[in-house]
């Protein structure tokens, strides 16, 4: 349904948040030394395979990350080989999980070694009686397994271990049947379950070292660090602790309306990071933290997403060319596996931005749109410059970190009815 009239949006003008940042990385070197660290000499022989993993986010310079450390695998004799670490994304599929990697710049001839992307897992036991523990079978029968991921907090659950190397040990390496066990699992025991699977799986003896990223407030790379097998859960749960310290958020709450122009898997794990949202929507419970949002609208999916449309269902509001963007078949493989239906859901949508913005103002409470707080974001990742309504003008100017970067005008939309380009408001 279109609403048969136009209500007056209110001003927006650009603003700029001083966010954590750290000293700008020399990845090479910083991945040579962190790899030097590693005792490889003591724990390999010359000619040894190593299973090199790689998950399907999209981290900062992380193709760079990935060809160096493979290098410095090289240089030890070592063989190492790539092996996607996604669980079901991907569409379920080795040849999706493929694409993805090419996506992020990690191909065969790019990095200089072998992929191997394959979808058989094979069992190493259960854990709690009644948890299956999947992993990819080309990574557990390599001589030794490196597995590389970015530190951060999850988007479903709390704790001292997240989103990091024990997810990808567990979740990302399971392939698709570890993916669906691991989060059916968690509905009954909780995600502790992640840190217990991960340490099952050193247990079985080929797992090197992890190699830990961490972002700064602006997406950039700011730490990587090696993570051992005897101290995996202590390391990573102090990486973690610095994740959130690093963390960009949205500085206002509550807020009536939030406008994100685009979602998608290279961006967060559910198309949109809950932890910048502050909605969760999940079996294992719905909650919401900080910032209060009334209405979440959501214009456009990523190219780089592949059609996987998993997180929409976390908006209210979103554009019928997002719709037609989505991919079903590998939406649904993912949600299903992360036991997460909901975050699939489709809602209402629009044929113009302009009318999901008014149905949004409309259902939050205001007949017309002068005093709605309403913030615009790029994407959850993209948080130091935002747009936002004059509502929100009295906290700019109190906030230390905040300044304003443009001047207050009413929001420019093209002959569609869709919004100009961000930062075109």
């Amino acid at each position: 349904m279109t609403p048969t009239s136009t209500i007056q949006l209110p001003e927006m003008a650009a603003v700029r948040q001083r966010l954590y940042s750290a000293p700008v990385l020399d990845v090479p070197a910083a991945v040579s030394r962190t790899v030097s660290t590693v005792p490889l000499a003591a724990r390999t022989t010359v000619g040894d395979t190593v299973a090199v993993a790689v998950g399907s986010r999209g981290i900062d310079r992380l193709a760079e990350v990935v060809h160096q450390c493979i290098q410095g695998i090289k240089d030890h004799g070592l063989r190492p080989f790539l092996v996607p670490a996604m669980g079901s994304h991907g569409g379920g599929t080795a040849d999706g999980q493929r694409a993805i990697l090419s996506h992020l710049g990690i191909t065969e001839e790019a990095m200089g070694a072998p992929l191997c992307s394959d979808m058989e897992a094979i069992s190493l036991g259960r854990i709690r009686g009644d948890v299956h523990l999947f992993c990819a079978k080309d990574a557990i029968e390599a001589d030794h397994l490196v597995v590389i991921n970015r530190v951060k907090p999850h988007t479903k659950f709390s704790a001292p271990i997240e989103s990091g190397i024990c997810k990808m040990l567990t979740i990302g390496l399971g392939k698709v049947h570890g993916a669906t066990e691991f989060h059916r699992s968690a509905i009954r025991h909780g995600f502790g379950i992640i840190q217990e699977g991960a340490v099952a799986v050193v247990e079985k003896g080929n797992f090197l070292f992890g190699l830990a990223l961490i972002e700064d407030g602006y997406s950039r790379l700011a730490e990587v660090s090696a993570v051992s097998p005897e101290g995996l859960i202590a390391e990573e749960s102090q990486l973690l602790r610095h994740a959130y310290e690093w963390m960009a958020r949205i500085p206002f709450d509550p807020l009536d309306v939030l406008v994100v122009d685009v979602i998608g898997k290279n961006i967060s794990g559910i198309g949109m990071d809950s932890n910048v949202t502050g909605r969760h929507r999940d079996v294992t419970g719905d909650f919401f933290t900080s910032p209060h949002i009334k209405r979440i609208f959501v214009r456009d999916l990523a190219p780089e997403s592949d059609g996987n449309a998993n997180g929409i269902g976390l908006a209210d509001v979103t554009t019928r060319r997002l719709v037609d963007a989505i991919d079903v078949q590998k939406t649904y493989v993912n949600a299903i596996a992360a036991i997460s239906p909901e975050k699939a859901a489709i809602p209402m949508h629009f044929e113009s931005d302009r009318q999901a913005i008014e149905a949004c103002i409309r259902t939050a409470g205001y007949e017309g749109g002068r005093k709605a707080r309403i913030v615009r974001i790029r994407d959850t990742k993209s948080l130091e410059t935002m747009m936002v309504s004059r509502a929100l003008a009295s906290e700019i100017e109190d906030h230390s970190g905040m300044d304003r970067i443009g001047p207050w005008k009413r929001p420019g939309f093209d002959g569609e009815g869709n919004l100009l380009k961000f930062g075109g408001v």
